[in-house]
């Protein structure tokens, strides 16, 4: 589950993180690299500089996705060439980024600055947190009053690539998330064949699993679906017209790709009898689960929605 998670964040940060068209990202190392990859601008002087390309630095992302930066950090910054300083400003970067999220909506309790630093930089942490650094201006004192728990490497890079991910959800649920507007979307029970099922509320209390604007788009899945499903597979000869759903999650009421194939038919409705018609409407099989996820795919490559939907 989480590699497959870790792969549409990763999918979708690459297409739609940055302001000027695609860019990939590897998490947690390109996003690490951003912050700590850094080049001697001048031999004589004792600051480092990130070395990136312009716009294309996870500040960046964050700044476009946004719309403000952290208060306090640039898109471009400096940092000391003492490797003790260096991790030091990171640790506190990361801080800043956290305390900045949370104060967003974002729900990070688990993850800790020192998870988002590079291994280089970790082992740095660890070193001034049990007294085994000295010599730095700041070393002698720890980085917070809790105490320090040392990650061995490869339990490190586990959870650095976790924590690097839930970042980025948590960046995708306060400044993607709240785009969803409700106003353009009217109550699916206004539909006389959905008068019956329960409805869906978008009020902020009504959930303690999804958010009000989660709640807003399965509202339009419902209504869609219910809109469609009598005209997308009106001649279906495999399996007739699907029967009425009550959509109430992102998993399992997708999987047969019908649901999806009813918003797009919404929107495209010339795809219906090039693609959808073929599709099972009654799926049993893996192959014909396989079979619609095919469809679907291809339906999205007909209109040049190239998003990396993998079936």
């Amino acid at each position: 589950f989480f590699q497959r998670t870790l792969s549409a964040v990763k999918s979708w940060f690459t297409l739609f993180g940055w302001s000027k068209g695609q860019n990939p990202i590897s998490i947690p190392y390109s996003l690490r690299c951003d912050a700590c990859i850094v080049q001697l601008t001048i031999a004589q002087e004792n600051t480092f500089k990130r070395k990136t390309d312009k716009d294309k630095g996870f500040y960046d992302m964050l700044l476009n996705l946004n719309g403000q930066p952290i208060p306090g950090i640039a898109p471009c910054q400096s940092l000391p060439l003492d490797p003790v300083e260096r991790m030091f400003q990171l640790h506190w970067q990361h801080s800043e980024l956290l305390s900045f999220l949370k104060s967003k909506g974002a729900y990070l309790p688990h993850v800790m600055p020192e998870f988002l630093l590079s291994p280089e930089d970790y082992e740095i942490w660890a070193e001034v947190n049990t007294g085994l650094r000295v010599g730095s201006t700041r070393s002698s004192g720890r980085l917070s009053g809790r105490r320090a728990f040392v990650l061995e490497n490869r339990t490190f890079e586990t959870m650095s690539k976790r924590a690097w991910t839930d970042v980025l959800l948590q960046m995708y649920k306060v400044f993607v998330l709240p785009r969803v507007s409700s106003r353009m979307i009217s109550d699916p029970s206004s539909l006389e064949s959905l008068q019956n099922m329960p409805g869906i509320k978008s009020e902020p209390l009504c959930s303690n699993v999804y958010s009000r604007y989660e709640r807003t788009i399965l509202i339009w899945l419902n209504k869609h679906y219910e809109k469609n499903r009598k005209i997308v597979w009106k001649d279906s000869q495999r399996g007739g017209i699907p029967p009425m759903r009550w959509i109430v999650n992102f998993d399992q009421d997708l999987l047969d790709g019908l649901v999806l194939a009813a918003q797009m038919a919404s929107y495209c409705p010339y795809l219906i009898p090039t693609h959808f018609i073929k599709m099972y409407t009654n799926p049993r099989t893996h192959e014909q689960f396989l079979h619609n996820s095919l469809i679907l795919v291809k339906a999205l490559h007909a209109i040049n929605l190239d998003i990396d939907i993998k079936v």
